[in-house]
């Protein structure tokens, strides 16, 4: 990402409309940051070997603190955003205020694209932590994809995964268990991470249970009941925010929790196993016997 200030020849008229607009929905504008086109497919994680790449060819980054809207449900369509930095999530919300999380935009991740079809936002997207991210004028990314193919494919190939993604979502909330549905949302979270470059095996959770439970058709007792279970069998570790990935696998692969009374006996064989590897190891004599095993 460029780190100089852009002069202000560098602006046009559509990046102006875009700042008024911006400035009447109340976004938050730190200072003026750039990308160009490489740096943007860098971001979605397409390649831009064959775009030609104009280093004139400008994308205007905005910050979000957390809990800002940055846009709502009905407001007028004109741009797409990428998350360079930071977590999201999008939501429907009835008449009564009650909200259906949709998903969780983060780093590399294209939203907004619900509001091409009316030419308004269908859905609403709030930053769950400081966000910076790159504006994409859906007018600009019409006019690239007359003058690089390459890139309107790369495009169309970032939606898809977007549109794969939500269908697997329909797919689980079908199909699988409540425990199981914990389970995958873990392991996809573990995957984006690492995609991020991010570990997979240690991560904070940026959305509270509350919203997990939302996103995947659950209470907010059986998401955290779920954790619970995940750290007592030894498949996570959990600590307020931060889980830990301990099988992988294993939650992939889970179908449902076994139950209570097992889980117990499961746990206790557990402790009695540690215990007597503790009482080998302060043994005096373990020591010898393991030099001449």
């Amino acid at each position: 990402m460029l780190s100089t200030q852009a002069p202000d020849v560098r602006t046009d008229s559509t990046t102006t409309a875009l700042h008024t607009s911006s400035v009447e929905a109340g976004w938050q504008r730190q200072g003026k940051l750039w990308s160009n086109l490489k740096e943007l497919c860098d971001v979605l994680r397409i390649t831009s070997a064959a775009i030609h790449t104009d280093e004139e060819l400008l994308f205007q980054h905005v910050q979000f603190k957390t809990g800002q809207r940055i846009h709502t449900i009905g407001q007028p369509f004109d741009t797409l955003y990428i998350v360079h930095s930071g977590f999201l999530k999008t939501v429907l919300i009835d008449e009564f205020g009650n909200e259906q999380v949709l998903s969780f935009p983060m780093k590399g991740d294209l939203f907004g694209v619900d509001g091409i079809h009316t030419k308004r936002y269908a859905s609403e997207a709030v930053a769950l932590s400081n966000c910076d991210l790159i504006l994409l004028p859906f007018k600009k990314l019409t006019a690239l994809g007359r003058a690089h193919v390459e890139f309107e494919h790369a495009m169309y190939s970032v939606m898809s995964r977007e549109l794969v993604r939500e269908q697997a979502m329909v797919s689980m909330l079908g199909a699988l268990s409540a425990e199981a549905r914990v389970a995958r949302f873990l392991v996809n979270l573990s995957e984006r991470y690492a995609d991020m470059g991010y570990s997979s095996k240690l991560f904070n959770l940026r959305m509270t249970r509350h919203e997990i439970g939302s996103y995947l058709g659950l209470t907010l007792e059986t998401v955290s009941r779920t954790l619970s279970a995940f750290n007592e069998i030894g498949l996570i570790t959990v600590d307020q925010r931060s889980i830990g990935i301990k099988d992988p696998e294993a939650l992939r692969t889970l179908r449902r929790l076994p139950p209570s009374s097992s889980r117990a006996k499961q746990v206790a064989a557990k402790k009695s196993k540690a215990a007597a590897q503790q009482n080998d190891q302060s043994d005096p004599d373990w020591g010898a016997q393991l030099a001449s095993a």
